[in-house]
């Protein structure tokens, strides 16, 4: 008898966990469904961001619901777990590949500027506080011809230069509305049309310029992206910043690639929005995984979220995405190579 009501008492625990993991996954579930105009609702955005990860929590609670005869709870759990998978399933799906030749493009000792193809890369230095040497050493190990960064301090700059960034991007273009910190653009390319801020957004000033990527036949808008972050009482500056970049659709005769600490994921609604029709995340494109970035500070706990991206034009591939680990900061650098078609 007593065995009888241990294992009644653990089928009856198990299945009420079984109901809370169930509705925390709805929950999730219906934050990412949310349209944009809803989305800066208190935390909805926080919750909405870990969306992927609630396909581990729905198979335990799956395993629980299943242990403790929980039918009807299981059922919802399954369909919920089938429309998550939906969701997530095309960053693991085979994307579009470069060419035969952007691999042996790329990996050239000396990258030729006019190529079509080109390694990129992106990071949040974290208040300058990154490690400023190993950001040009992983610049210099990967062929990067354009880099973006957010967050950037005098100092950091002074520390960039210091280590030798102007052997491999000599052209800078750097823009605050702070006295604090920027956002910048480095390439090994001479800037067309160089500016301050593209965006006109309301977060922070977006550097960016034009690179000629074709011999004067193929011209490329590179844009150094950080908006706000979503945190209590910045919700609706939040949404409104990544609408800004939305914007950037109605230039028609403008091929661009937006990179930068987007702080916001695939899974929320205006991130989606602002990529409307013409304008593609990389790593969705890519198809090998959503190259999650921060928080890259917190070892051994994994990265969590992807909200540093590599946008590009509808006519723009990307592929070969990469985070790296850089010390100092708490994003991880995003890699990527791009090719015009």
């Amino acid at each position: 008898m007593a065995r009888f009501r241990q294992s009644f008492l653990v089928k009856h625990v198990f299945g009420w966990v079984a109901r809370l993991l169930a509705l925390a996954s709805l929950l999730a579930l219906a934050a990412r469904a949310c349209p944009a105009w809803l989305s800066s609702i208190p935390y909805l955005p926080d919750l909405a961001a870990l969306t992927p990860w609630f396909i581990l929590l729905g198979l335990l609670a799956l395993l629980l619901a299943l242990m403790s005869s929980r039918w009807f709870t299981a059922l919802v759990l399954i369909a919920a777990l089938a429309l998550n998978v939906y969701w997530q399933y095309p960053f693991y799906q085979e994307g579009s590949e470069l060419n035969s030749q952007a691999d042996q493009l790329v990996a050239l000792e000396h990258p030729d500027r006019y190529d079509d193809v080109a390694r990129v890369m992106t990071l949040n230095v974290y208040k300058g506080q990154a490690d400023a040497d190993q950001v040009v050493k992983t610049v210099s190990d990967n062929r990067v011809e354009v880099l973006a960064l957010q967050e950037v301090s005098k100092d950091f700059v002074d520390r960039l230069h210091k280590a030798g960034i102007d052997r491999y991007l000599p052209h800078e273009q750097l823009s605050t509305s702070s006295k604090e910190y920027a956002n910048g653009l480095w390439t090994a390319a001479p800037m067309q049309s160089p500016s301050k801020d593209d965006v006109g957004s309301r977060s922070s000033m977006m550097p960016a310029a034009s690179i000629d990527f074709g011999r004067g036949k193929t011209s490329v808008r590179f844009v150094s992206v950080h908006t706000t972050s979503p945190q209590p009482g910045s919700w609706n500056a939040w949404r409104r910043s990544v609408s800004d970049l939305g914007k950037l659709q109605n230039h028609e005769h403008t091929r661009y690639v937006l990179m930068g600490d987007f702080n916001a994921t695939y899974d929320h609604a205006v991130f989606r929005d602002m990529l409307g029709e013409r304008f593609s995340d990389g790593a969705r494109q890519a198809g090998h995984g959503m190259s999650m970035t921060w928080p890259a500070d917190r070892a051994p706990l994994p990265r969590l979220v992807a909200i540093d991206h590599v946008v590009v034009d509808h006519d723009i591939r990307a592929n070969q995405l990469q985070a790296v680990p850089i010390a100092g900061s708490d994003h991880a650098a995003l890699l990527a190579t791009v090719m015009v078609e």
